[in-house]
């Protein structure tokens, strides 16, 4: 999976930034002294994706720019199965698409028109809606995913919430996903749970005093291996320990696995200073948050207003200026 999204990656940006800049596909394609993807593929005869044609009268980047990305698929046949299964094609022209809608130069509504453009063609085909809707999950809500990004995801599901192509199952699916990704957003409160300490007195978070300004909260599993490795990497940070002691940060620490031996046996690895407890699997149970991958971190402030979401643990430390 990583290799694919490091090859996809690599050629994102290079096929799209040529139509918008400057010419369409019936020119040689060249970045520098680079020959392209494209060329290459032209060159041996190979399929190449369908861009949509720029009209010669709009020379202005900006306008070239947003037709492309409102025409972006106007061309691909999707109910040809081996073009659709062609993954050079159909999956690279969907990341250079993403990659273009997610420069933070794109105006909101023309990401709407565009991913809207996508959906109204890949719905009506069943073989590929499932391979690109597969492919938006992948690429847009996957953590490892270098295009991760719920915003835009959040449009395309959306939008696909208001598909006439899906059965009642899938509109379902679709609906709690969009419900449990808008939960907890930056600027948001931070949806309250209950926690229990070691010792088993019932906390909750909206009642947990935050010492200082800053709150980090950490969703873990004790058999985790990579919240092993970021709990350590906490741990061995001497600049959170000092902002702990100085009781400029707290550490809100709760495990969300239900398994309570393997969750006190860890105990005595845990830094002192931070508030340590087990929610007996309720955050998971009830989808009060998106622990789509752990560690899962976010960033409160005192009010318990959600600063950073889902966020590395260099994210945070960055955010509050540990040195």
């Amino acid at each position: 999976m990583a290799g694919r999204f490091c090859n996809r990656l690599a050629w994102a940006f290079v096929l799209t930034a040529f139509f918008v800049c400057q010419g369409n596909a019936g020119q040689k394609i060249y970045v520098g002294n680079r020959q392209t993807a494209a060329e290459r593929q032209r060159q041996a005869g190979e399929p190449q994706f369908p861009f949509p044609e720029i009209p010669s009268a709009l020379t202005r980047p900006e306008d070239r720019k947003e037709f492309l990305l409102k025409h972006y698929w106007d061309n691909f046949d999707f109910s040809d199965i081996s073009l659709v299964d062609n993954r050079d094609i159909s999956e690279q022209g969907f990341v250079n698409q993403i990659a273009l809608l997610a420069d933070g130069n794109t105006d909101a509504e023309l990401v709407r028109q565009s991913i809207d453009n996508f959906c109204s063609g890949m719905e009506k085909q069943v073989h590929a809606r499932r391979i690109f809707m597969d492919m938006a999950d992948d690429y847009l809500y996957s953590p490892g995913s270098p295009f991760y990004n719920e915003s835009l995801y959040l449009i395309y599901l959306k939008r696909m919430a208001e598909s006439k192509a899906l059965d009642g199952v899938q509109k379902e699916a679709v609906a709690f996903r969009i419900k449990l990704i808008s939960r907890n957003q930056p600027g948001d409160k931070a949806t309250d749970f209950i926690y229990y300490l070691p010792d088993g007195t019932e906390c909750s978070l909206a009642a947990t005093a935050v010492k200082g300004d800053r709150m980090i909260l950490v969703f873990y599993d004790s058999e985790c291996e990579s919240c092993r490795e970021t709990l350590e990497q906490m741990t061995d940070d001497r600049a959170l320990a000092e902002a702990v002691v100085r009781e400029k940060v707290s550490v809100l620490a709760v495990c969300t696995e239900e398994n309570a031996e393997m969750w006190r046996n860890a105990l005595a690895g845990m830094p002192p200073g931070w508030i340590i407890g087990e929610d007996r699997g309720a955050v998971k149970t009830d989808a009060l948050y998106d622990l789509k991958a752990m560690p899962s971190i976010y960033l409160l402030d005192k009010s318990g207003r959600v600063l950073l979401k889902d966020a590395s643990y260099e994210k945070v430390r960055e955010a509050l200026h540990l040195h």
